[in-house]
This record gives C-alpha cells, sequence and structure tokens, in this order.
C-alpha cells in the first residue's frame, strides 16, 4: 500500500503496519515503500544492533524502519522544526524514545563537529532540488561519523548525475524508481 496523504507506513519489522504521520513541508518527500522494501533488502543482514544516523531525516520512514528492523540506535536530523517536532511525536506514538533521538538541527553544521563515535549506517536523502549530496559525503567522512565499514544510502533525483563519493566508498547496490535514484555503498579504512 502506498503512503496516503501526510502519513507513510512501517513496512517491516516489530513495528510493521505503523503508520507515522507528517507536516507537509517544502522538500519533504518519504522515501515510498518500494525503494525502503528494496534498501532493507539491501542491508538486510547488517542492520541488527547497528548505529544509525539518518540525516535530513523528513518524516523519519528510513530511520524508524531500521529500528523497526533491529537497529539499536537512530539519531534522526531535521532543520525542519515542524517535522522534527512530527518526528518526536511518531517516535513516542510508537514507544521509542530510547532508542531515537531526534535533533532539529542543519544536517551540514551538525557534520562540521566530530561526534562521540561512528555510526554504522547512515541514510542521505536530502531534497531533491538541493546541491548538499557532495558536501554531506566529504563531511561524513572527514569528520568521523563513519565506524570503519560503515553503510551509507544515497537518494537522490534520478535525473541528475550522481556527485563524486569520497574515494574509499564503494558503491554495493544502485537502482532507481520513479524520480529517485538510490544507492547503497560501503566504507572502507583509507589506507
Amino acid at each position: 500500500m502506498a503512503a496516503t496523504a501526510n502519513q507513510v507506513r512501517i513496512i517491516g519489522g516489530r513495528h510493521r503496519g505503523r503508520r507515522l504521520h507528517f507536516r507537509p513541508g517544502p522538500g519533504l518527500r518519504p522515501t515510498p515503500d518500494r525503494v525502503r522494501e528494496t534498501l532493507f533488502n539491501w542491508l538486510q543482514g547488517e542492520i541488527h544492533g547497528a548505529r544509525c544516523l539518518d540525516l535530513f531525516a523528513g518524516s523519519g520512514a528510513l530511520g524508524l524502519e531500521a529500528l523497526s528492523r533491529g537497529a539499536a540506535y537512530v539519531l534522526a536530523i531535521e532543520s525542519n522544526r515542524r517535522a522534527a517536532q512530527s518526528l518526536r511525536d511518531n517516535v513516542e506514538r510508537i514507544g521509542e524514545a530510547a532508542s531515537v533521538e531526534v535533533r532539529g538541527a542543519d544536517a551540514l553544521r551538525l557534520l562540521k563537529a566530530a561526534p562521540e563515535r561512528g555510526f554504522d549506517i547512515v541514510f542521505v536523502d536530502p531534497p531533491f532540488a538541493s546541491t548538499l549530496l557532495p558536501e554531506t559525503c566529504r563531511l561524513l567522512e572527514q569528520n568521523g561519523w563513519l565506524g570503519p565499514a560503515a553503510l551509507v544510502y544515497l537518494e537522490q533525483d534520478a535525473h541528475q548525475p550522481w556527485p563524486p563519493m569520497p574515494p574509499n566508498w564503494t558503491i554495493l547496490r544502485e537502482g532507481a524508481a520513479g524520480q529517485s535514484a538510490h544507492r547503497l555503498l560501503r566504507r572502507s579504512i583509507p589506507g
């Protein structure tokens, strides 16, 4: 079932079928069910116990889907205050406040600082009209946001060419559906 107006559903795991409500906003475009299903099939053996970072979280569909499927912790970053509050409300509604931290913050500003430790899986799905993808990837690699063998999921407008990636990131999978192109990459420690 596709997302209806201002809601999207979790499609797998312990919260399967739960609906996430969100407030519409500029650039807010939840990842469609079909794309999320593909992504989480790709991540099947990697998600259990993972620490996840959901940048440009919007509705929170990617991070909360990861949590539903066994991730241990999700840090969701969303600069739109209304969207961030909707995400907090959804986290409370599904009873996962201990496992999800929602920060109302600008993703690039946040990435300029160093985290306590690197993340295992990072979701990067900025608004399609933006040019944030290259700088986001550079800061993730440069500032210690990624664990040694982290997985990075990227989503962008299918009509745009992919920007250059850090040289130690390897494309594992890629695809397209409708207006969305997506890639899953693995980081290796620069040698």
